[in-house]
């Protein structure tokens, strides 16, 4: 509705510069004011006409608000110093607006594009731990957002089986005689990073030992051994398997898993070296390089082969991209802010073998407490901790807060709380910014995500009442609520439902989930005054009100669940 009335009003503005006999502008520029009480709805228009009419913006603003007929959506029309402010008539607007939204409500029209979006990518050498999970939680709650934008969306799991870090495993298992037990109690992807922990510290005791782990890539590499192959392989799922289900628990899955040896194995990384080489950006110094410097302002070389011919990371990265490139219309990858300059590199790769470049959306990095964290030093805190701390403390709170539940129901509700506060925290912040995770913070029942979902719990517990609630929604028709005289309460929170679309269009534009975020916990604040100042259940707008109390949780359930957040209807 709100699209509606934006192109309602820059319709207005043109007929008022039509009546001044003034150039129609091609684009209006239509804002949301900082406070309610200065309108709807303003606009700058007179700003960008004041050097050709030669006038202030107030005395612009006034000569155009004279020529205004404004129609019914609109309660009045007024100036505001240089600002054109419109204030929407929200008795007419608000009725029929509440009555149009569906359980789709947010989701954009079909934009027929295919996006292609890399995320987590852990090497499988442990168990995932905090760090890891702020590039999933950001990859997944990206996806959901592309997805309700109308856009076909395949996320990727890029696996790096080729990397030293696994066959140090591989080394561990079949010379070091260190050992995985599918029995043991621990999971098996902590099996695995205990295992490379000790390898680690092998390395550190006979550095010499170095020599034969590179022989093994190399063989690897080649694919000549069979059995070699499936030793790599079967290593390789131990620790997926383990990563999945800690995916599982954070509501986080992916389409496809893409093994990084296939590119060296099809000839792909083959034909990529060789195309370099044509296009005279290579050189030769023991190993083969890119010279990205003198074109690309980039002066550090991007290594394609080593000495003893095996491939790199860089140079299956580059297979894995134009094979992404084929497959979309549109490529992001999600990376950590030190993946910076090698993302340069790739992208100037791409650029000399004409090829389609992704876009990259870099994420700082997330800590606890305690310190900063290191797989191959055994010095992490696993995801898997970090979820069952989340949990417990979940628990706790909530058997204090409700005794009455069930154990049954305290564990169904902790967990949704305990992900929630994760994936909510987590994804409230822009990329950018660096995350220091508190549990106050996170599983606060005042503010962040868990109020928000005790707000909804709330709203379901009025719903209930109502013999007109019937599979989350409210049967009501527009004749049974037209003497509904709204006040402030109901109007604020009218017009944040009314903002949601726009919201998840500039999600959209920046490629970013916070502002969803931020929204959601806007709405849950605004549905939380409205409810405590005006009585529903009892009262002569009884349909009216609960109508904007069943609009208002599909709003909230459908805003936390681009976040990838569950809204549970009791807390």
């Amino acid at each position: 509705m709100y699209y509606k009335l934006i192109e309602e009003s820059k319709e207005i503005l043109r007929d008022g510069l039509k009546n001044l006999n003034l150039e129609i502008m091609d684009e209006i520029k239509i804002e949301f004011p900082p406070d309610s009480n200065m309108g709807d709805l303003t606009s700058t228009l007179s700003f960008e006409l004041a050097k050709e009419l030669k006038k202030s913006p107030v005395e612009i603003s006034q000569m155009i608000i004279k020529q205004l007929n404004y129609g019914e959506s609109f309660k009045k029309v007024e100036t505001k110093g240089p600002y054109i402010n419109f204030f929407i008539d929200y008795d007419k607007f608000s009725k029929e607006f509440l009555i149009n939204i569906n359980k789709d409500y947010g989701n954009l029209k079909s934009k027929d594009l295919k996006v292609i979006l890399e995320h987590t990518s852990a090497n499988p050498n442990g168990p995932l731990h905090i760090g890891h999970i702020r590039n999933g939680i950001l990859g997944d709650c990206l996806s959901r957002l592309l997805k309700v934008s109308g856009n076909d969306v395949v996320t990727q799991y890029y696996v790096n089986d080729m990397g030293r870090q696994i066959a140090m495993i591989v080394f561990g298992v079949n010379d070091l005689n260190l050992k995985i037990d599918e029995e043991n109690s621990l999971k098996i992807d902590h099996q695995i990073g205990n295992l490379y922990f000790q390898v680690n510290q092998k390395l550190n005791e006979n550095p010499e030992l170095k020599n034969r782990i590179d022989m093994l890539i190399k063989n690897y590499e080649s694919g000549k051994d069979p059995n070699l192959n499936k030793v790599f392989e079967q290593y390789v799922n131990y620790c997926l398997n383990g990563v999945k289900e800690t995916l599982l628990k954070l509501n986080i899955t992916h389409d496809e898993f893409v093994w990084e040896g296939q590119f060296v194995r099809n000839g792909d990384v083959d034909k990529i070296i060789n195309s370099l080489i044509d296009s005279g950006y290579t050189k030769e110094d023991e190993v083969l390089y890119l010279d990205l410097e003198k074109d690309f302002g980039i002066d550090k070389e991007l290594v394609l082969k080593r000495s003893d011919g095996t491939s790199l990371y860089s140079t299956r990265d580059l297979a894995y991209h134009i094979n992404k490139s084929q497959l979309g219309d549109l490529v992001i990858d999600i990376l950590g802010s030190d993946h910076k300059l090698a993302f340069r590199q790739i992208v100037a790769g791409l650029r000399i073998l004409d090829e389609k470049t992704p876009e990259a959306i870099f994420y700082e990095f997330i800590t606890l407490p305690e310190g900063s964290m290191s797989t191959r030093r055994g010095v992490f805190i696993s995801s898997d901790d970090l979820i069952d701390e989340a949990v417990k403390r979940s628990y706790e709170e909530l058997k204090q807060r409700r005794p009455e539940l069930s154990s049954e129901d305290l564990d169904k509700i902790s967990q949704i709380i305990g992900i929630g506060a994760i994936r909510y925290y987590i994804a409230k912040l822009s990329p950018e910014k660096h995350i220091k995770f508190k549990w106050d913070d996170a599983l606060s029942f005042e503010k962040g995500c868990v109020s928000i979902q005790y707000a909804h719990a709330r709203g379901c517990k009025l719903l209930k009442k109502s013999n007109r609630y019937i599979d989350g929604d409210l049967d009501v028709s527009l004749e049974e609520i037209n003497s509904w005289n709204l006040d402030k309460s109901e109007i604020d929170l009218i017009r944040l439902l009314a903002k949601f679309p726009l919201a998840v269009e500039e999600s959209l534009k920046i490629l970013r989930v916070h502002l969803i975020a931020h929204y959601a916990q806007d709405l849950a604040t605004a549905f939380n005054k409205f409810y405590k100042s005006q009585r529903v259940i009892g009262d002569e707008n009884e349909l009216a009100r609960l109508l904007l109390v069943n609009k208002t949780m599909i709003t909230i359930k459908n805003a936390l669940a681009i976040l990838g957040v569950e809204t549970p209807e009791f807390m």
